[in-house]
């Protein structure tokens, strides 16, 4: 089955109490980054693996700074406020991009997204404090049978000063994201949408879903389920399933064993570690 010439970029995690949730993110065992704020109105904190990373996100202080929505338009902000309105979770889904002005033109070909691309910078900090510039250009894409996921593509125009090996060290051993589930009503549903964002066409599996392959070993993985909630998990690849359980355990932490993973229910998500060796 051929491969997406994309990658997962990052999983957005909408959360209410965005330190509380960085807190329990570090009791899972992963190292978090600093609070960064966003000039529209949203603040997040980081958790980076080698070639992706999750964004805990929330509002700030000053809902007056989310720009609403208009023609041609897509507001990050907005969606984010709206999205936890109704509930915390995973509220967008992220390929990484090459070239997001090209990519938004052929969203816009496919009929899957007519947005102006989004371009923002901000400041970010080395692990020595010191600050450096990332920059980034957004292009995004809606179903409109899934009005409550966004899904976009990420450009990252300054890669060198984003992702940095002192970043990727957790406690748990943590590599990359290795799946994020989508739960539907009806896959086929989404399949032309799904194939359009992706690059490729998905695969059917024997449960009546849809398999997305990505670079890096990463998956999308589309799952036939009657309430259809969208984002509803993700998975990352570890080294030690059993240390994983020891250190949740006593980090009470309460888990389950699912086939050969072991998942925790958080923000609306299942979160699932699964072994890689070492």
């Amino acid at each position: 089955m051929p491969v997406s010439h994309r990658r997962i970029d990052h999983l957005v995690i909408a959360v209410r109490d965005l330190d509380a949730a960085a807190g329990f993110c570090e009791r899972l065992g992963f190292q978090v980054g600093q609070r960064n704020r966003h000039p529209w109105g949203t603040e997040n904190r980081l958790v980076q693996f080698r070639s992706s990373f999750l964004e805990l996100i929330t509002v700030g202080d000053d809902p007056a700074a989310i720009p609403p929505h208009g023609p041609g338009r897509f507001s990050f902000g907005a969606f984010v406020r709206d999205y936890l309105e109704r509930r915390e979770g995973g509220a967008m889904f992220v390929l990484d991009s090459s070239d997001a002005e090209a990519d938004a033109a052929e969203f816009a070909r496919l009929g899957i997204g007519r947005f102006e691309p989004f371009f923002f910078e901000r400041k970010g900090r080395r692990p020595d404090g010191s600050e450096t510039r990332v920059a980034f250009t957004l292009a995004f894409t809606m179903d409109p049978a899934l009005p409550d996921t966004s899904f976009f593509v990420c450009h990252q125009h300054c890669p060198e000063n984003f992702w940095n090996p002192e970043f990727q060290v957790h406690p748990n051993g943590a590599a990359n994201i290795q799946d994020v589930t989508l739960d539907v009503a009806e896959p086929s549903r989404h399949a032309q949408f799904l194939s359009g964002y992706v690059g490729v066409a998905g695969e059917g599996d024997d449960r009546g879903g849809l398999v997305f392959p990505l670079r890096e070993g990463g998956r999308l993985l589309v799952e036939r389920r009657a309430t259809g909630t969208g984002i509803s998990g993700f998975t990352v690849a570890v080294p030690d399933l059993v240390g994983t359980a020891t250190r949740l355990e006593s980090n009470g932490v309460p888990f389950r064993r699912a086939g050969d993973c072991i998942a925790v229910d958080a923000f609306g998500l299942t979160i699932g570690f699964a072994g890689h060796g070492a």
